[in-house]
């Protein structure tokens, strides 16, 4: 059996339960997960059923950083030369990062401990989540003596800062990176080394079964449309807010709820506000994965007019939920929607975009989007099934330990 260590930023995470469906779906194949985190055990919004993956992480910030100074002097003593090496590498990492030095150092002593964690259960390799400081710190691991690394790049904050990440040393110390969809693939192709291009493997985030299983709810009658997400400026809320404005000036009548919390929800609530649409939209702030299920079962169809995306879980739930989706044509979205099949897309940043699809949809007869949402699920299921995704995943695995 093999033994993959899991290094993530927090978990477990509300906004980040394909990492859970993942690390569960590789045990179902036989893979012995140990999950490490920074943070997560403080958590409040998680829900009860997230309590199991709690107890089985280990959490690299939880006691504090005396541990940290523990492991690194212990690293010290044993082995010089790696410390001396790892504390160069984080040193140089943050000579190129938008972050300051310090921050870097950090990560080293995170880096420290986790080297030791992974000595100690005899993990043959290490996964991160996500290009940003959870790789780096696996990075510092590798180079203070863990097993080689790997990691799973989403974007777009990859893609926005390729540079001050150090995306490229980053991949060429990997034994292969994973993108979630060819457009992820293509934008790491632009920042890494020619040679390098082969580490990179495509690996879809996938649904459970279960997402599947079940029958599918009957479209709702309400004329309600769900924009799952952070309220942040890349998803674009407020442009979707001021669509609204739009078709309730024209006598189009919907619901709209915004599904999530953020740091703009302020900036968005004085909008509606502005626009005297409090009886039409409804922000939920953070809720659990159960409930997102629900906002869509809910809902006619899901709305998403991000300006900056990767390719998004929650547009995967939404199809194999039966619901069409209304979304922009950027990043990996065109890979799994089709525009007029499984749903509507629109040009991004645009009001009239967004009005238009919108005023589409909802002129459509209850047989067109029923039918559209049953495409929607056909083609989820061939595309974003977890247990297949997670086989690719295996495979990578045992082919880097092999070349160990």
């Amino acid at each position: 059996m093999i033994k993959i260590a899991y290094f993530i930023n927090q978990y477990p995470k509300v906004s980040h339960t394909f990492i859970k469906r993942e690390i569960l779906a590789l045990e179902k194949q036989g893979v012995a997960v140990q999950r490490i985190a920074l943070r997560g055990w403080e958590d409040l919004t998680i829900a009860d059923s997230e309590a199991i993956e709690l107890a089985k992480t280990q959490y690299v910030l939880q006691h504090g950083f005396l541990p940290l100074a523990f492991a690194a002097i212990k690293l010290l003593i044993n082995y010089p030369k790696l410390f001396v090496n790892g504390l160069w590498l984080a040193t140089k990492m943050g000579l190129h990062s938008d972050r300051l030095l310090p921050f870097h150092w950090i990560y080293f002593l995170e880096a420290c401990q986790v080297t030791q964690w992974l000595k100690e259960s005899g993990a043959h390799h290490i996964h991160a989540h996500f290009g940003t400081n959870s790789t780096e710190v696996a990075m510092l691991a590798h180079a203070l003596g863990a097993p080689q690394y790997s990691f799973t790049v989403h974007g777009p904050e990859e893609f926005d800062k390729p540079q001050f990440i150090s995306i490229k040393e980053k991949v060429s110390r990997a034994s292969f990176v994973v993108a979630i969809s060819s457009f992820g693939k293509s934008q790491l192709y632009r920042w890494i080394a020619y040679q390098d291009w082969l580490k990179v493997k495509v690996v879809h985030c996938g649904l459970e079964p279960e997402f599947f299983a079940g029958e599918a709810l009957a479209l709702p009658q309400v004329k309600r449309l769900v924009c799952v997400g952070r309220l942040c400026e890349q998803k674009g809320q407020l442009l979707l807010v001021q669509a609204m404005k739009h078709l309730t000036d024209k006598g189009v009548e919907f619901e709209l709820v915004l599904a999530g919390d953020g740091e703009m929800r302020s900036e968005i609530e004085e909008l509606i506000d502005q626009y005297h649409l409090k009886t039409h939209i409804r922000i939920t702030g953070w809720i659990s994965s159960d409930q997102v299920r629900q906002e869509i079962q809910a809902a006619q169809a899901l709305v998403l007019p991000s300006f900056a995306e990767g390719l998004p879980v929650v547009i995967m739930e939404a199809m194999s939920l039966h619901r069409p989706v209304l979304t922009t044509y950027i990043a990996g979205i065109p890979e799994l929607v089709r525009s007029q099949v499984d749903g509507i897309l629109f040009e991004a940043g645009s009001v009239d975009a967004i009005v238009d699809a919108i005023q589409h949809f909802l002129s459509l007869s209850d047989i067109e989007k029923v039918e559209m949402g049953q495409k929607a699920y056909a083609r989820v299921i061939k595309r974003h099934h977890i247990d297949i995704e997670a086989k690719k995943l295996v495979e990578h695995f045992i082919n880097a330990i092999k070349t160990v």
